[in-house]
């Protein structure tokens, strides 16, 4: 079993910055991939980063690419985004899962934070 819970989410402008933090107890994370999701409200679960087990590979969805960065301390046991240039098309709840398998859908993923509301005013 893992455990998950996220950290960093909150108020900011337009063009600003956040920093979300996930942190695991019960594994290590270093054996899994970990990834970042979000869900606005009456919209569905969406991919958001992902990052292989030591962080060699990352991904992104398009949305998210160049603003965005993913990376992860194995030794903290902890999974970060940093969030640029934030849009209020960015507001949502923000969660953290792991993967052992596949990383693009939520379906790939076995523990679930609870999620942290990050919220982009214009």
């Amino acid at each position: 079993q893992v455990q998950l819970v996220e950290s960093g989410g909150g108020l900011v402008q337009a063009g600003g910055s956040l920093r979300l933090s996930c942190a695991a107890s019960g594994r290590t994370l270093g054996e899994y991939h970990m990834g970042w999701f979000r869900q606005a409200p009456g919209k569905e679960r969406e991919f958001v980063a992902h990052i292989s087990w030591i962080g060699i590979n990352t991904n992104y969805a398009d949305s998210v690419k160049g603003r965005f960065t993913i990376s992860r301390d194995n030794a903290k046991n902890t999974v970060y985004l940093q969030m640029n240039s934030l849009k209020p098309e960015d507001t949502a709840v923000y969660y953290c899962a792991a993967a052992r398998g596949g990383w693009r859908m939520p379906t790939d993923y076995n523990y679930w934070g609870q999620g942290t509301q990050v919220t982009v005013s214009s």
